[in-house]
């Protein structure tokens, strides 16, 4: 068996001599914490034992009736672990969703590396991860802990786009993401953060306007040190603690919005202008005062009579816009806005202001010198259909929007010497835009998408654009102009698992053991990601070693996640290569019946395993009959020792560990069984995964030679993990 029963559920001889009724109320205690406490060992053995976390074991325990430091409980109930300042190193572990009842997770300045786990506690009302070593991005998991009023991730090297996951967050009042490498601009979804009184960015790569800033309850803001252009809000000159130095705001007065823009996102419709804080404030470097009776009087009596005339120009156009609208489209039974050549006009409603601060474009062109459509917008409230219908896009779109022509500058036309790959959708190019950033395009054919299919392409690229994963390829962008559909990607140079593993001769030697363990790991976690933190679940369908990208250092990278939605009937629509190729990962319940579901995805990182441990390709008809098959003929010989010794992919040259091995094949067997139901989810995939990973790790700090894992067998058994 894979999975053991955690230490913590079984009783120990040595409690008989304690009175009955305690050893009942203790094994009571450890009964009801049992998930808690394994989890409790994990933090320990991934934060590599550190003696600091006194009372605290690998295995059994009580950590409620023990005084395990950090950690305070009610009744059996872990409800906080405060394990602050301690020099801990090492990781987090894998089961912190484990902590049901946690309201205070505090792993703050330590030494902490490795990216976030993903999977936090569901309940936390405080988190703080400040002060460490962490990389990657935030987790889009934290959109769904709702009772969060605290959250820090100060001081550390997290990267990318801040994601936009905090539309449910309206109890959050302290955010502090200062001291980091975020880019891009600050996420649309600020604006639901209603009772948000501390906010902390400075210090790191961040874009755009503070206009989604505006009407937020704040009394402590830092913007400092970042990349913001734009004027001020003059709602933040008022906060009594506003620091934002370092930036490349406009000087001078806001000019006031021109009759026929909107004002800025995140304002309120009072047609009031933005303003620098020397404008207003007293920090300003004029040192006039912002007392109005001190102002020109003749200023004061010019802006009543400026006032009157923008008003009286807004009446008539808004009667103008009315009879237009009236004649064109009938009476309309909700506000909208008119589009101009220099921008929208909203209706001045608060219900309508609110629509467009929800639906604010958030993000900017990711290539200096390229710019979207302009007559596209990447916020989009309503797309007009080839038939005439009107499709409603649910949610914003994220990615950059690219016109053609700046797409088929970057790939030469789409020349043949930049095709990169071919999938059931289209071709796949290699791109390179002026400045130098290299991408892959997708260019979806026109057969490939029904006309139903191509109404949904902007949502589908909306839930596409906000996965966010470590294993997970990033989508940039897209372009949706002149009816040509495109996908822009995050470019992974180093090619395919499949490449390395079946057309690579000398590259495939880098696949080591551990790094096929490594990849297996990545993807379990890339899936686990899809199936149990996306609500709802994103199923792949497309799971093969060919959408496994690896970049230099052999980190796996998942492809073609979220293209199912456009796709539902893909492998009905390619070519008959294509066809064997999807159908060798193909689960059983999709070959009889067409139903695909998050366990067929499991069935396929099944077959992936195979292709890691043996080498082989899933379909070969250049093998004799009986080994065509790579599930059929493997199988049967994956809980016989000798037999899987002869199985191991030969570039491997016996340097693996037969345990590990074992427990490998193990994990394949559970994954490709032939009934869905009895097939783990990815989250019992990933940890089993991960236990073997640990495993290997403990035997390597034991040990003063570091290839220990990687000794020839059967030699070496003795040391095999």
């Amino acid at each position: 068996m894979i999975y053991e029963t955690s230490p913590s559920l079984r009783e120990e001889k040595t409690e008989k001599t304690e009175p009955g009724s305690q050893i009942e109320a203790r094994h009571e205690r450890v009964r009801k914490s049992g998930v808690a406490v394994q989890a409790l060992q994990v933090i320990y053995s991934s934060l590599n034992n550190p003696s600091q976390l006194t009372n605290w074991k690998t295995n059994g325990g009580d950590p409620c009736g023990e005084s395990w430091k950090g950690v305070t409980c009610q009744g059996s109930a872990v409800v906080s672990i405060q394990i602050s300042g301690l020099g801990l190193s090492g990781t987090m572990g894998y089961l912190l969703a484990s902590f049901l009842s946690l309201r205070t997770l505090d792993m703050s300045n330590n030494n902490i590396h490795d990216t976030i786990p993903y999977q936090l506690p569901p309940n936390l009302t405080t988190l703080n991860f400040g002060n460490n070593n962490l990389s990657g991005n935030l987790p889009y998991s934290i959109s769904s802990m709702v009772s969060l009023s605290y959250l820090n991730f100060s001081h550390n090297s997290l990267s990318q786009a801040i994601g936009d996951m905090f539309s449910n967050l309206t109890g959050l009042a302290t955010l502090d993401l200062s001291f980091n490498n975020f880019t891009s601009d600050l996420p649309s979804s600020f604006i639901a953060l209603t009772n948000i009184s501390t906010l902390h960015v400075q210090n790191n790569q961040l874009t755009g306007s503070l206009n989604v800033l505006a009407n937020l309850p704040l009394t402590d803001l830092n913007v400092a040190n970042n990349h913001f252009s734009g004027w001020i809000p003059r709602e933040l000159i008022s906060i009594p603690r506003f620091i934002y130095d370092g930036n490349s705001f406009d000087n001078g007065p806001a000019p006031p919005p021109p009759p026929y823009t909107s004002p800025p996102p995140g304002r309120p419709h009072n047609n009031r202008s933005h303003s620098p804080p020397g404008a207003d404030s007293p920090q300003g470097s004029g040192g006039q005062s912002s007392n109005p009776d001190n102002g020109n009087k003749k200023a004061l009596a010019v802006g009543p009579i400026i006032g009157i005339a923008l008003g009286s120009s807004l009446v008539v156009f808004f009667a103008m816009l009315v009879i237009v609208f009236c004649l064109r489209k009938g009476k309309r039974k909700e506000p909208t806005a008119a589009r101009t050549s220099s921008g929208s006009l909203p209706v001045s409603t608060d219900k309508v202001t609110t629509e467009m601060q929800e639906q604010r474009m958030k993000s900017t062109a990711t290539v200096a010198d390229l710019r979207p459509p302009p007559t596209e917008k990447l916020m989009v409230d309503r797309l007009q259909g080839k038939n005439g219908s009107v499709k409603r896009v649910k949610s914003p779109v994220t990615a950059t929007a690219y016109t053609v022509a700046s797409l088929q500058t970057a790939t030469n036309s789409f020349s043949q010497e930049n095709l990169i790959g071919e999938g059931s959708l289209g071709r796949v190019y290699r791109g390179e835009f002026p400045n130098g950033k290299v991408v892959a395009i997708k260019k979806i054919d026109n057969a490939a998408l029904s006309l139903q299919e191509e109404d949904n392409f902007l949502e589908a690229v909306s839930n596409m654009s906000r996965l966010r994963h470590p294993n997970i390829i990033v989508l940039v962008g897209y372009c949706a102009e002149h009816g040509q559909r495109l996908l822009v990607y995050d470019y992974i140079g180093n090619g395919s698992l499949q490449d390395m593993l079946h057309f690579a001769d000398e590259r495939g030697k880098m696949l080591t053991w551990n790094a096929r363990v490594r990849v297996a790991l990545g993807t379990a976690r890339a899936l686990e990601y899809l199936h149990e933190v996306c609500l709802p679940s994103v199923v792949h369908r497309n799971f093969k070693s060919a959408n496994i990208l690896l970049d230099e250092e052999l980190n796996p990278h998942l492809s073609d996640c979220g293209l199912a939605a456009l796709t539902p009937n893909t492998e009905r629509q390619v070519s008959s290569t294509q066809m064997v190729g999807s159908f060798g990962y193909s689960a059983p319940e999709f070959a009889l019946s067409g139903i695909y579901t998050v366990k067929s995805d499991v069935y396929s990182f099944g077959v992936v395993m195979l292709e890691l441990l043996t080498g082989r390709k899933p379909l070969d008809s250049s093998r004799v009959r009986s080994e065509q098959s790579l599930v059929r003929w493997a199988t049967p010989q994956l809980h016989d020792i000798d037999a899987l010794a002869k199985m191991v992919d030969p570039a491997l040259d016996g340097m693996y560990p037969a345990k590990s091995l074992s427990r490998f094949a193990d994990i394949i067997a559970l994954c490709v069984q032939p009934e869905p139901e009895f097939r783990p989810p990815m989250s019992e995939v990933v940890q089993a995964l991960v236990r073997l990973m640990q495993r290997a790790s403990v035997v390597k700090r034991r040990s003063s030679d570091e290839s220990v894992f990687m000794y020839k067998t059967p030699d070496h058994e003795a040391t095999d993990l």
